[in-house]
């Protein structure tokens, strides 16, 4: 009979046979009963083969079993990286459409996180395993620092890149949840464009006063991306609705009342104050909450909609009081200040010049600006006009739009996730959300046009409505140049 501990390995380990010392020389990495420079240069082979492929350290010298299940992990894990790089190159839309898709989607980005989640415990599980594969007893002394090290670094990378990796795809998750949780329905596009309002605001001090400081509308190619914004002064008076309830109740153009228990002026950033404080809001826009919209926004589509007569089926709302954490999460924003600002609100408007209440200044140049700068320069007016504040608005848009890069955005994922959740509102449908991040790419690669609808454009205190509408149209649909005749 054999005696227990008896075979290869242990007739190696307990011999000094020829056939035991060889299945040593040939086979250390099984066998480890070697020298202590073969000890050692086993030990670092085991630790880094066994964190680059992992699994592969227990199939050479350890557990077969355990090591063949940590290999087929890898090997799926590589699959389904492979497969998913190579579905972005060559079917992006069909990929991004599959991960957005409101029902799969959510599910999908679940298995996918507690799948990375599992993978990183075993990572774990696995090199803790390696270590005591190791032997580094039997290692040189001073090798026995600098291979224990090295294990602890990577399972500590290994770890934390799969915590992060799941904790991405769990934010990612839980921000499709917040954004897209009620949306209108998916549109076709009107006249070849997509048609967004977006509106700021800040509701820090109670939404029950918010009124929108920051009112344009998003106009994007549905064939090319090309984008061109539209800058709505936010005081912009007397303007027409599109057909729907607003019409009815101004047929000839908002009009202001002044009433000291409830009123509003004509301009169109009191419509949330009137159809919402002062109006029954949800009679006027019974299906508006169903479709994660409210009346106040709703009233603003359509004056948006009869100011520049396109039709505006979505909106985007940001939320000014954390619009600097955004900025933040993007690493700050590049501008070109092309005059001195202060920052700081203060009693210019009785005089006193801005010196002896600004608490600090935004200096003419290009600057990296930070959020809380940045919230400044949007909405400083103390010495400008409305209508410059709408230009370094439309400015800060832009540069905002140019900082979503694929880069910025893998690399600050979870900040610039967990700030769009705190701060944006919308209604766009997330079963559409695959085709505006496809039309967003290609927006990327070209300029984006804008228009502001401020003097010498436009006359602010009586605007010329149908001139606003056909500006509008010819800026969307440039005219064909006529081709001129040959000689």
């Amino acid at each position: 009979m054999t005696a227990v501990g008896a075979g290869p390995y242990a007739a190696a380990r307990g011999t000094r046979s020829p056939n035991g010392r060889a299945l040593i020389e040939q086979r250390p990495l099984r066998y480890p009963d070697g020298t202590p420079d073969v000890m050692t240069r086993r030990g670092w082979w085991l630790v880094m083969l066994g964190w680059l492929i992992p699994g592969s350290a227990q199939v050479l010298a350890g557990s077969r079993r355990l090591g063949r299940f940590g290999l087929g992990a890898t090997l799926t894990a590589w699959v389904v990286a492979i497969l998913l790089v190579l579905g972005l190159v060559l079917w992006r839309p069909g990929v991004t459409s599959i991960l957005f898709a409101p029902v799969f989607g959510p599910i999908l980005l679940t298995v996918a996180q507690v799948a990375i989640a599992g993978y990183g415990i075993l990572w774990i599980i696995l090199g803790i395993d390696t270590m005591r594969l190791v032997r580094l007893v039997r290692t040189r002394g001073g090798a026995r620092i600098g291979i224990a090290a090295l294990a602890i670094v990577l399972m500590v990378v290994s770890g934390g890149t799969a915590a992060y990796g799941a904790s991405s795809v769990g934010t990612a998750r839980d921000a499709l949840g917040s954004i897209f949780g009620e949306s209108g329905p998916s549109v076709p596009p009107s006249d070849g464009y997509y048609n967004i309002l977006l509106l700021g605001a800040d509701s820090g001090e109670g939404r029950d006063s918010m009124r929108y400081d920051s009112i344009s509308v998003v106009s994007i190619n549905a064939d090319t991306g090309a984008t061109t914004i539209t800058g709505i002064p936010r005081d912009m008076p007397h303007f027409p609705f599109s057909p729907g309830p607003m019409q009815d109740l101004y047929p000839n153009g908002h009009e202001g009342v002044a009433d000291p228990e409830c009123g509003w002026s004509s301009g169109i950033n009191q419509l949330r104050t009137e159809v919402e404080l002062c109006r029954d809001g949800e009679a006027l826009y019974p299906d508006a909450a169903g479709r994660g919209s409210t009346p106040g926004v709703e009233a603003t589509k359509d004056a948006a909609e009869g100011i520049l007569g396109i039709e505006i089926p979505y909106y985007v709302f940001i939320d000014m009081h954390g619009f600097a954490a955004l900025i933040d999460a993007l690493g700050g924003v590049e501008i070109e200040v092309a005059e001195r600002l202060p920052k700081g609100g203060g009693p210019a408007y009785e005089g006193q010049p801005a010196e002896e209440w600004a608490i600090g200044w935004i200096e003419p140049g290009v600057q990296r600006m930070d959020g809380d700068t940045a919230q400044w320069y949007a909405r400083s007016r103390y010495t400008t006009s409305d209508w410059d504040r709408m230009q370094r608005q439309r400015q800060l848009q832009q540069a905002i739009l140019a900082q979503f890069t694929p880069t910025t955005v893998l690399t600050r994922f979870q900040d610039v996730a967990e700030a769009g959740t705190a701060i944006v509102e919308t209604d766009l449908p997330q079963s559409m959300l695959s085709y505006f991040v496809e039309l967003g790419l290609k927006a990327k690669e070209q300029p984006v046009g804008t228009v502001e609808l401020i003097p010498p454009l436009v006359d602010p205190e009586a605007p010329d409505f149908p001139a606003i509408r056909q500006l509008i149209a010819d800026t969307l649909h440039p005219p064909t140049p006529t081709p001129e005749p040959t000689q």
